[in-house]
């Protein structure tokens, strides 16, 4: 019996051993609750209004970054209180814009590719009382691109434009001023690359006209109305503007309505220029070396006809540089269907040298006809031997109606320094002997064949020369 009695300390222990175990077993649930189910417990009591503890953080959420906030001038602006999709004043009268420009440069202007380049400053004008704001000292704000995307601006184009760009270095080339009535301030810089229908028919002696046309893409004279906002002078060019090939006479300005089948009648601006083309250069280039390839083609005119190797390669050689002269100039110019007047300077000059060599073998054929028709009248005459012989010519002066001649006039019969003068002294004689003539009755044609071959080199001297100066003269009278 006495065995069966619990000892209480033992009792105690294991009390105190179970109430240890309850309490690390709690504990252990609290460590096992996840992090979302905390978050949103503290998320609850903050919603609840719930205080929180000292010492603990307060958990906020974050802003979202991708919404900017609007600045102070955007604000004083109202930007978010109007929808500026539309243009001022929807639905009433068309809003008037004026445009300015200030022409910086005129870079390039190509032939070949009939355009233009340009750099200007383009400048609008116009209002809108959606943008007026409250100001003390009535001092307009200026603004750069960041504000242009988020108003209204004239949709502005270059008609008949190749390339245009607006400068960006070192930032968008764009300015925009706000006055506190509403009237705004639009300017940008823009080089722009435009259409120029050239009329070269006079080239390079040539004025042309090339126009900058500027118009509303989208809006109708309906809805905007563009003007020159100073008229004429509206438009102001920069005083060291040159160009290499052309002298600028004068720059003006014009209004004109453009019609479009599909979308009606719109409003254009025209900035017109005249250039006129330096001549002094195609001078130098073009008209002075084909004017020197005719005058050295007159040089075979003073060269002797039997000098066949000296007269033929001088014809050739200005012939095949008139033909690389007009290459040459061709080449840098647009393949037009009309004839410009530096070909007509060109080809006239070409059809003298060409002639000039021509008139060589005029005279080579002529000469040897001639000598073909000496030999047969040699032939036939009588005593011919003799007077192939300087030391046996005797000549009866009844027979040949010479009263006296000097034996070296016939001596150097058929030598050709003086052959001209030989020649006419044989046919005095053949025609002043009875027996001679009676000899040559049926063959008529020996007293025409004695042509004197020198005659057409003599007066070439003279007819090639005298009729290119009055081409130039009348050439020149003509296109200057």
């Amino acid at each position: 019996m006495r065995n069966m009695q619990v000892d209480p300390a033992l009792v105690l222990f294991c009390v105190w051993l179970a109430g240890a175990a309850a309490r690390m077993a709690q504990s252990r649930g609290h460590k096992l609750e996840t992090y979302t189910q905390s978050r949103f417990r503290r998320e609850a009591r903050m919603d609840q209004g719930g205080s929180h503890k000292p010492g603990r953080p307060i958990y906020k959420r974050s802003p979202d970054m991708t919404k900017s906030l609007m600045t102070k001038s955007e604000q004083l602006l109202r930007i978010d209180d109007h929808d500026f999709t539309m243009r001022p004043a929807f639905g009433g009268p068309p809003i008037p814009v004026g445009v300015d420009v200030q022409v910086e440069s005129l870079d390039t202007i190509s032939e070949v590719d009939m355009d233009f380049t340009m750099t200007l400053y383009l400048r609008h004008y116009w209002k809108d009382e959606r943008l007026s704001f409250q100001s003390t000292n009535n001092q307009s704000m200026t603004f750069d691109s960041r504000l242009v995307k988020k108003i209204w601006v004239p949709d502005m184009f270059f008609v008949h434009s190749k390339r245009s760009f607006i400068h960006d270095t070192t930032t968008d080339n764009v300015m925009l001023r706000v006055y506190p009535d509403g009237n705004v301030l639009y300017s940008l810089r823009v080089t722009v690359t435009a259409m120029c229908n050239m009329d070269l028919s006079r080239f390079p002696l040539d004025t042309q006209t090339c126009s900058l046309e500027i118009e509303s893409y989208a809006y109708t004279d309906d809805d905007l109305m563009l003007y020159w906002k100073k008229g004429n002078e509206s438009l102001n060019t920069d005083d060291r503007i040159s160009l290499s090939q052309f002298l600028i006479q004068k720059f003006h300005t014009t209004t004109k309505l453009a019609f479009y089948s599909s979308t009606g009648w719109y409003n254009r601006l025209y900035i017109h220029f005249t250039l006129r083309r330096h001549i002094f250069f195609f001078l130098l280039q073009t008209y002075f070396p084909a004017t020197l390839m005719v005058m050295l083609s007159w040089v075979s005119f003073w060269i002797d006809r039997r000098a066949v190797p000296a007269r033929v390669p001088l014809g050739i050689t200005t012939v095949l540089t008139m033909s690389t002269i007009i290459t040459g100039v061709n080449a840098s110019m647009p393949r037009v269907s009309y004839i410009k007047a530096v070909d007509i300077y060109l080809w006239v000059s070409f059809v003298f040298v060409f002639l000039s060599v021509i008139e060589y073998a005029a005279v080579n054929y002529l000469s040897t006809v001639q000598e073909r028709k000496e030999r047969k009248l040699r032939e036939r005459l009588p005593c011919t031997c003799g007077i192939g012989n300087p030391d046996d010519m005797m000549i009866d002066p009844q027979i040949t109606g010479y009263g006296s001649m000097d034996i070296n006039t016939m001596g150097n019969y058929g030598m050709p320094e003086n052959g001209g003068r030989q020649e006419r002294m044989l046919a005095q004689v053949a025609l002043n002997d009875p027996q001679m003539a009676s000899q040559m009755k049926p063959s008529r044609g020996y007293v025409n064949i004695w042509i004197d071959t020198h005659a057409i080199d003599k007066y070439s001297r003279v007819v090639f020369p005298g009729a290119y100066i009055l081409f130039n003269i009348i050439y020149w009278s003509i296109y200057l």
